[in-house]
């Protein structure tokens, strides 16, 4: 009873410390990362249904990008997720992306 009590504190307490860099984060860090967490889980769901990668690459060619530099960081997350072992499902890599963006985000400043 102890241990599932000292793991439900800790998944609150993480909870809290992802509130607090949600609020630390600018709007503009909050579009970024959610704007990349988006792309990684989209090439996971490719990925996990059997697209190749150079079929995922060349959907994103044809893709409109709001910045220049979109482009080519879709380019790098999207190899990045397909050269990854990882098999979890597209929602967790979403979230996980977020998480760490906003880490890095806050941890830059």
């Amino acid at each position: 009873m102890r241990v599932f009590l000292a793991s439900v504190a800790g998944c609150l307490l993480a909870v809290a410390s992802l509130q607090a860099q949600a609020r630390a984060l600018s709007q503009n860090e909050r579009q970024v990362c959610g704007w990349g967490s988006q792309i990684a889980a989209e090439a996971q769901q490719a990925k996990l249904s059997g697209v190749t990668l150079y079929a995922t690459r060349k959907k994103l060619q044809a893709r409109k990008f709001a910045k220049p530099w979109m482009r080519m960081t879709a380019f790098g997350i999207t190899e990045q997720t397909y050269n990854s072992r990882s098999r979890l499902k597209p929602a967790a890599i979403k979230q996980t992306y977020y998480e760490q963006c906003a880490q890095h985000a806050v941890a830059k400043r």
